[in-house]
């Protein structure tokens, strides 16, 4: 079950904008996974929230189960960013990674009204890898290069488990309901790869939605 939690109203708590000079931190594994549109991270500390203001984010995927700490909710309402918090386990389990909830978070991420977005877990390993993985069989990478990423992310720490998921998950079911997904290529560099989503063709993810006052 995932959880939309939308920006508070004018006249909620603010965080004071960083100074012209100040220096962005990313938070630990940042990377691009599409153009100014979809990035992936670690958990965003305090110290890391101006990166992600220059980012002018729409949205953060979040894939733990943990509440957001407070400081990180009061960046939210501040700057207008949508949490989708899909609260998956962390451990070594082969459950651990449910493939329905997998499925609801990509339909969340691939709808280009939530972007520019930000998915993360709480080392931007395991996870969001598994979720980026799944986004690249929907964008036509061979399993290699898939199972590839998400080593380069992993490290020493990969987990056979997902290697399999990864390796097993079946994207048909996704493009059955999203008939319209369309994908525009520039160059033949993976990283010039854009994923569009037709507007008018959108559908809404089946998950809760809470309305802050």
């Amino acid at each position: 079950m995932g959880v939309i939690l939308e920006e508070g109203e004018e006249g909620g708590p603010t965080l004071t904008q960083p100074n012209a000079g100040a220096v962005l931190l990313p938070p630990t594994n940042f990377s691009t996974v599409v153009d100014n549109t979809v990035y992936r991270s670690g958990f965003p500390q305090p110290s890391n929230l101006p990166f992600l203001r220059s980012l002018k984010l729409r949205s953060i995927l979040y894939l733990c189960p943990e509440p957001y700490p407070e400081e990180n909710w009061q960046f939210l309402q501040s700057n207008k960013v949508k949490l989708f918090q899909f609260g998956i386990d962390g451990t070594k389990e082969p459950s651990a990674i449910p493939r329905s909830t997998i499925t609801e978070a990509l339909k969340v991420l691939i709808d280009v009204r939530n972007h520019p977005i930000l998915i993360h877990c709480r080392r931007g390993k395991h996870r969001t890898g598994c979720l980026v993985g799944c986004l690249r069989k929907l964008q036509n990478w061979c399993l290699s290069s898939i199972l590839e990423e998400y080593k380069n992310f992993a490290g020493i720490k990969l987990r056979e488990t997902d290697l399999r998921f990864l390796e097993t998950y079946d994207i048909s079911c996704l493009r059955h309901c999203l008939q319209s997904l369309i994908y525009q290529y520039q160059g033949y560099g993976l990283r010039n790869r854009r994923l569009l989503y037709r507007e008018d063709c959108v559908q809404k993810p089946r998950i809760t939605s809470v309305q802050l006052a």
